[in-house]
């Protein structure tokens, strides 16, 4: 299955609301990094963003995965983006 990497910028005013649902986005990441659909993820730039490399079958799979996260949901991720991620090292680790 195909590796897209996503990415996540917040806004600084969410981060009241974003520690608020924090619990539920990372229960939704557990549960899709169980279900082997993300691979890796973790904030970037000290939270002021995330990276995440989730498998599917394209981007919309991806997207339409990733509109389940309750950031997304609660409308807390003021800019994603999402790359195909053709990964040439390191494939026997997705």
């Amino acid at each position: 299955m195909p590796a897209f990497a996503l990415s996540y910028t917040y806004d600084a005013t969410t981060a009241p609301a974003r520690d608020e649902v924090r619990p539920r986005h990372v229960e939704f990441l557990q549960q899709q990094y169980d279900d082997g659909r993300l691979r890796i993820s973790g904030p970037v730039d000290s939270g002021a963003g995330a990276l995440l490399v989730v498998t599917g079958d394209d981007e919309q799979d991806v997207l339409t995965l990733m509109d389940g996260d309750p950031f997304a949901e609660e409308g807390l991720i003021a800019k994603r983006s999402v790359l195909r991620w053709d990964v040439f090292f390191g494939k026997d680790k997705l």
